[in-house]
């Protein structure tokens, strides 16, 4: 059974373009985190799907760059270009993964995958209901799942957001989710404003890190508690899942 990473990101952010190639202790961004994806136990391949725009070749060079395979396919029908990449790669379990998430769990990506590998679930996420920070979602899906939305589903949001089609159908593909120890939700560790961006660098200072691989999430909480470093949360969670919701409702 082949377990596939896929982290999807383009250039072309709205709210922080050029967010995937921002800096992180010397490294672009999308490099810090496959380096921490990498150190997941479950992973067999990891591929950055980014689309075949023009504005994306910048990222398909750093990735080039540094030995990262790259899936180039659709910009705006994410949903293709992710089971394009899994088809791709011959994934029997493909494991979502977004690329402004640089400080992303790669324990917690296996317990998600761990349920979709040992059979007991066709979809699992640590992301639904929330209790992680912001920037720890994981999820993980059968190949099976993620090709029947890529044929069936239809609403734009379903197409740019890869999984709510599958979430909704819950009696074909049974889920499964991963909890906090406690209700973190509040926390933001992503990286999709600029604020964002200078709050990661004010985590990766507090926890003393010096390589992308040094740490988990649990030195954060610490540090969190010994420095007062931690933010809530002052933009909305999804807050592009929840515009294209609103899309769908005005077309």
């Amino acid at each position: 059974m082949t377990t596939v990473a896929i982290i999807q990101a383009r250039m072309s952010s709205s709210r922080l373009p050029g967010k995937v190639l921002k800096p992180l202790l010397g490294l672009p961004s999308i490099v810090f985190m496959a380096q921490r994806v990498r150190q997941a136990r479950c992973v067999d391949r990891l591929i950055v799907a980014t689309s075949v725009d023009a504005s994306d070749d910048p990222l398909a060079e750093v990735l080039a760059a540094h030995g990262i395979e790259c899936f180039r396919g659709p910009l705006a029908d994410v949903l293709a270009r992710f089971h394009q990449a899994a088809s791709h790669a011959g994934a029997d379990v493909v494991l979502r993964l977004t690329g402004d998430c640089p400080l992303i769990d790669p324990e917690l990506i296996d317990r998600v995958a761990a349920l979709v590998i040992e059979g007991s679930a066709a979809y699992a996420t640590n992301a639904v209901p929330a209790s992680f920070p912001d920037g720890l979602d994981v999820e993980a899906m059968r190949i099976e799942a993620l090709a029947a939305a890529a044929a069936e589903a239809t609403l734009p949001s379903d197409r740019e957001h890869v999984t709510p089609f599958i979430r909704r159908e819950v009696q074909r593909f049974p889920a499964r989710s991963v909890s906090a120890f406690a209700d973190l939700s509040s926390m933001r560790w992503t990286v999709d404003h600029p604020d964002d961006l200078a709050h990661v660098e004010a985590l990766l200072a507090a926890v003393g890190a010096t390589s992308p691989t040094g740490f988990d999430r649990f030195d954060l909480y610490r540090a969190i508690e010994r420095h007062g470093v931690q933010r809530g949360q002052d933009h909305q969670r999804n807050e592009g899942y929840l515009k294209s919701l609103r899309d769908d409702a005005a077309a």
